[in-house]
C-alpha cells in the first residue's frame, strides 16, 4: 500500500458560487496514512472505517493505543459529517466524548453516523468494534461546517 500522500488539498470553490468537492479529503490527510486507516464507506450521513492494528500502533500493555482509537472515532465522524452534505462542505471537530470499553486489537471497525445539526454544526456518534463484533469505543461529537 502507498503511504505517500497526495499533494494539500485546494478547498477553494469549484466556479461561480458552486461548492466545493470534499470527497477526497480523507485520501489527503498523511495522518490517515501514518494510521493505516482505510475509508470503507462515507455516504447519506453514515461512514465505516478500518484499521489493523500493529506493533507501532500499541500502547505499554500492547493493545491499540487510546490516542489511535479516538483518532478513528474522529475521523469516522468527520466522515460521516461531510457526506451528510454530499461533500459539499467541510467540517472541523469542535468537541468529542469518548469512552473506552475494552481494549483494541487486530482488525478494528469504527461505524459512525450524523445524528443532527443544522447548516453550522453537525452532531455525531460512532464506535469501534473488534474482529469478534464487541465495542472497544464509542464517542459523541460536535463538528462545525466551515467555508470552503
Amino acid at each position: 500500500m502507498d503511504m505517500t500522500p497526495t499533494a494539500a488539498p485546494s478547498l477553494r470553490p469549484t466556479g461561480d458560487g458552486e461548492a466545493a468537492d470534499t470527497s477526497r479529503l480523507f485520501a489527503q490527510v498523511a495522518f490517515n496514512h501514518l494510521l493505516g486507516l482505510q475509508r470503507e464507506f462515507a455516504e447519506n450521513g453514515v461512514a465505516r472505517l478500518s484499521l489493523q492494528a500493529r506493533q507501532e500502533l500499541t500502547n505499554n500493555f500492547g493493545v491499540v493505543h487510546g490516542g489511535v482509537l479516538m483518532s478513528m472515532l474522529d475521523s469516522a465522524m468527520s466522515s460521516a459529517a461531510l457526506s451528510a452534505t454530499g461533500f459539499q462542505k467541510a467540517v472541523v471537530t469542535i468537541d468529542m466524548n469518548t469512552a473506552f470499553q475494552k481494549p483494541g486489537r487486530g482488525r478494528l471497525v469504527a461505524h459512525a453516523s450524523a445524528q443532527g445539526g443544522g447548516k453550522s454544526v453537525c452532531f455525531c456518534e460512532a464506535r469501534i468494534v473488534d474482529e469478534d463484533g464487541e465495542v472497544v469505543a464509542r464517542a459523541m461529537g460536535t463538528f462545525r461546517y466551515v467555508k470552503v
